[in-house]
């Protein structure tokens, strides 16, 4: 067993980390200030190839596994979470269901937009009314000649106003259930495509967050995807990879905390001595280095199985909960540690605190993510 990433994914892993802190951690703390999209920086990335990790080299992206976008994320979210965020998301579904489902060409159409960062990509699954319980999606697509049209609102969608492609999932035939939800493209800019305002948020505020709402918005028949009723098993066979994704941006959130706590602590006297001297501050220390290692070895793990073809669906819910959580206990320490500079802005750990807060929440709560570890468990035992 090696648990050694392989020599060229440590070179890529070296050179991102460079890039991140060369290019992404000066505008880090100003963007969270002052929230914008970061088209300029993540125009940089897109060059890097991180925007189209797992996209192949022929359609423009990098041609690698869900083992290297899990690596290279965590070193981006060390950084920034914002970028992790759009990173994570334009990589995820818009991507991954284009190469496994989409047309030839609907693949050349999209796809080196894509995985070059000259487009973003966006993911409308969620629905004002319909979170956790996606098969209840109300959005309704309606038949016409010559393709759809498309009536709903969608709700907290990363990138939303701003990436210039949304699949869009929508009910062709209300009365089947999760079998009648069907998978859309729509290109920003269609007539009856509208944005509400950003969302105000805790934390990953350069991750713009919107409503995305559809009325009467015409989609030509060749921009769905698959086939009639297919959108939500595709979809959903899809969000282990997008939970893996979220789960390596939890750890590099949790990691750049940790990493302040640490050189804080040893930089931070009292009483004639560092701070990390102190059983109290030692011992919590020693539990954020581990938590931080357990929830990189679930992640990189279910990344692992993934690039081997198999099923993940436990793995990556399990990474993305204990990641997550991991995350949002991490920070808090790393503010305890601060003591009252932590609850300051002039250090980045309150910022970390805000942005891990919301890792428990997207991709699948952590109750769904116990509902789908307990189901896994079921069938693997009930045999």
């Amino acid at each position: 067993m090696d648990f050694a990433l392989p020599e060229d994914l440590q070179d890529l892993q070296r050179a991102v980390r460079a890039f991140a802190q060369r290019e992404l951690a000066p505008h880090a703390a100003e963007l969270d200030r002052h929230p914008r999209f970061p088209w300029p920086t993540l125009r940089k990335m897109g060059d890097m190839g991180l925007l189209g990790v797992m996209t192949p080299e022929a359609h423009g992206g990098l041609g690698l596994g869900q083992l290297a976008l899990a690596v290279l994320l965590e070193e981006v979210a060390a950084v920034d979470a914002s970028h992790a965020v759009i990173a994570s998301v334009t990589n995820g579904l818009p991507q991954s269901l284009l190469l496994e489902h989409g047309s030839d060409a609907q693949k050349e159409r999209w796809l080196e937009k894509l995985a070059t960062g000259a487009w973003i990509g966006a993911f409308c699954l969620t629905e004002p009314q319909a979170g956790s319980d996606a098969a209840a999606l109300t959005t309704r697509a309606t038949r016409v000649d010559g393709g759809y049209v498309l009536d709903g609102t969608k709700a907290w969608i990363t990138s939303g106003g701003e990436a210039q492609l949304y699949l869009v999932l929508a009910k062709t035939d209300p009365a089947a259930g999760a079998r009648g939800v069907s998978a859309f493209f729509v290109e920003k800019g269609a007539d009856g495509m509208s944005f509400g305002p950003p969302e105000r948020k805790l934390g990953q505020h350069a991750a713009i967050t919107t409503s995305v709402r559809f009325d009467g918005a015409f989609v030509p028949e060749d921009q769905r995807l698959g086939s009639e009723g297919q959108g939500f098993v595709m979809a959903m066979g899809s969000l282990d990879g997008g939970r893996i994704g979220i789960a390596a941006l939890a750890v590099g959130v949790a990691r750049a905390a940790f990493e302040a706590a640490v050189r804080y602590a040893g930089e931070r006297h009292a009483f004639g001595q560092a701070i990390r001297e102190y059983q109290g501050v030692s011992f919590k220390l020693a539990d954020m280095a581990t938590r931080l290692e357990a929830a990189r070895l679930l992640v990189h793990k279910a990344a692992w199985l993934k690039d081997r073809g198999y099923r993940v669906t436990m793995e990556a819910s399990m990474a993305k909960l204990f990641a997550s959580e991991a995350a949002v206990a991490i920070t808090d320490a790393a503010v305890q540690v601060f003591g009252g500079y932590g609850y300051s802005a002039e250090y980045p750990v309150e910022r970390y605190l805000r942005d891990a807060r919301v890792t428990t929440l997207y991709e699948g709560t952590s109750e769904i993510q116990r509902i789908v570890i307990e189901r896994q468990l079921r069938r693997e035992f009930d045999r």
